[in-house]
């Protein structure tokens, strides 16, 4: 995920000013969709062995992502963490 957040936070603000609805929609559909496939019991929530299974890279940040220690991380948590990280 480090190798993942740190293109999104170099590629995605140029792309973001150059074409802002699409750009953001896109992304968001594309995750969505990876986060859909990762949930394999489809209640919304990524446990650890979900993340590690189907967004590895996600999984080497779960720690920091699940900052309330639930035991799962949501699409919302995993969205906030990219933006605050590319701040």
């Amino acid at each position: 995920m480090k190798r993942i957040v740190t293109r999104a936070c170099i590629v995605l603000p140029g792309i973001l000013a150059a074409a802002p609805i699409i750009a953001q929609s896109t992304i968001s559909l594309k995750l969505e969709a990876r986060f859909a496939a990762a949930d394999v019991d489809h209640d919304g929530k990524l446990t650890r062995a979900e993340a590690q299974a189907g967004l590895p890279l996600l999984a080497g940040y779960f720690d920091e992502i699940d900052s309330t220690r639930q035991g799962y991380v949501t699409l919302a948590q995993i969205e906030q963490y990219v933006a605050q990280r590319c701040q």
